[in-house]
């Protein structure tokens, strides 16, 4: 079915097709950044540019097509405000075109590229401190029959949820030893890295020392040692230092934090201070709780309870919508 036609050029598109990009001093818009990739097509016989080819598929992925069908159905349906904004003069690309240009694509080049554009639209400004995620997650329908789906350990920014860089595992290994790759192409400096038990590796929090970033890692029994050091700290003794409560969706939930420092004797590298987080659940009139642990390299005075509650919230957060948007 093709693609519904549009009467006026989608804000969204808009917004990242700039051709000129934006005010003095701002980054480039999208369609600047993507003339940057190296082009795979041999010269002779090019109708199109690959940034126009780009900008094009780009904004019909934004749309929901999922296929190079779906693409060439959205260019083909789109107004001629839309496609003069993203720089399409004459003859809209065709299906084969979407198709062997962006299998000949450099997958790894384009994944660097749109990474570091992201970092620059994010920026946290002056003073501000970017919060990074990394988190695994399983591309919807890249799976077929007996073989699993494509699977990327990804950087995401907290606070705009963009992806600032990716790398896939392969099937025989898994997300431990891609860490370092993935956060080698990023500016991490100044930056705190959040990851799950998985990550709660003591090499992991040796490296982000070395790159002079911080770290707040969820602690599990995958590390039986740390976690029963941290389950045995005194607990009783320390205050809560933060309270949150949430409704919706037929769910009430309260989490409390209390947090100390464990400058000396927690046998993980550079951490600073150690975290409980206590969850109580209510579904359907049922309670239920949940404890866990966290350590992170943030001293007192480098981040108080209340910033340090909003980046594990934040973290959560991400791991949800990876959950409910991108597996299967």
């Amino acid at each position: 079915m093709p693609a519904p036609s549009s009467s006026r050029i989608d804000p969204v598109i808009g917004h990242l097709a700039e051709l000129a990009g934006g005010a003095a001093g701002e980054p480039p818009g999208l369609l600047a950044v993507l003339a940057g990739m190296a082009d795979p097509r041999r010269r002779r016989g090019v109708r199109h540019k690959l940034a126009v080819i780009l900008g094009l598929a780009v904004c019909a992925v934004l749309t929901g097509a999922r296929s190079f069908t779906a693409i060439a159905e959205w260019a083909a349906d789109a107004d001629a405000e839309t496609l003069a904004t993203l720089g399409v003069a004459g003859v809209v690309p065709s299906e084969s075109t979407f198709r062997r240009t962006l299998q000949r694509l450099d997958g790894d080049a384009f994944d660097d590229l749109a990474g570091h554009w992201a970092a620059q639209r994010t920026s946290p400004g002056l003073g501000g401190r970017r919060v990074i995620a990394v988190d695994g997650k399983t591309l919807r329908g890249s799976g077929h029959g007996s073989e699993g789906g494509r699977h990327l350990l990804a950087a995401f920014d907290h606070a705009q949820g963009a992806v600032l860089g990716q790398v896939e595992v392969d099937a025989k290994t898994n997300e431990i030893p891609m860490f370092s790759t993935l956060l080698d192409r990023l500016d991490v400096a100044g930056a705190v890295i959040t990851a799950d038990a998985l990550h709660a590796q003591r090499e992991h929090a040796t490296y982000l020392a070395g790159r002079g970033a911080h770290y707040l890692l969820i602690i599990k029994r995958n590390q039986p040692g740390l976690h029963a050091q941290l389950a045995a700290l005194p607990w009783r003794d320390v205050p809560v230092a933060h309270t949150q409560r949430e409704r919706g969706h037929g769910r009430t939930e309260r989490r409390t934090l209390k947090v100390t420092e464990v400058a000396a004797g927690l046998a993980f590298p550079h951490a600073a201070q150690a975290i409980r987080i206590t969850r109580r659940r209510k579904v359907k009139g049922t309670w239920s709780r949940e404890t866990c642990y966290a350590v992170t390299s943030l001293t007192v005075t480098q981040a108080s309870h209340a910033q340090l509650a909003a980046i594990i919230r934040g973290h959560w957060g991400i791991e949800n919508c990876l959950a409910d948007c991108t597996y299967g």
